[in-house]
């Protein structure tokens, strides 16, 4: 369950960087928000691989994978507050997705034992 989060969540991401990248739809490219959404992806593959490789290791991966990854979105949330980020609709709306599934999936990793 915790590696079908992992490609949620890395699906999520690749879509919200290639959206910022204006793959989907013009104008709303933004270089910032499309690299760390492909960097949190990418922390997110590590950990998908790791828990692949090693499945001993999979709740520990899942739950630091998701924990930087949570908290990477926090702070974009912080910037579309202060006005750094974009402030689109579309940006609010897929980093509040972003967090209800980045938590379910702590959920989920943390109530499956070793």
């Amino acid at each position: 369950m915790i590696q079908l989060f992992l490609i949620l969540e890395i699906l999520v991401f690749a879509s919200a960087s290639l959206f910022h990248y204006g793959f989907f739809v013009k104008g709303y490219e933004h270089q910032k928000a499309r690299i760390a959404e492909s960097v949190i992806g990418v922390i997110l593959l590590t950990g998908l691989i790791v828990s692949l490789v090693s499945p001993g290791q999979m709740r520990t991966a899942g739950l630091i994978v998701q924990g930087i990854a949570l908290f990477g979105t926090f702070i974009g949330v912080l910037t579309i507050i202060v006005g750094i980020g974009p402030r689109t609709k579309p940006d609010i709306f897929i980093h509040a997705c972003m967090i209800v599934i980045l938590i379910a999936g702590l959920i989920v990793a943390n109530g499956i034992a070793d």
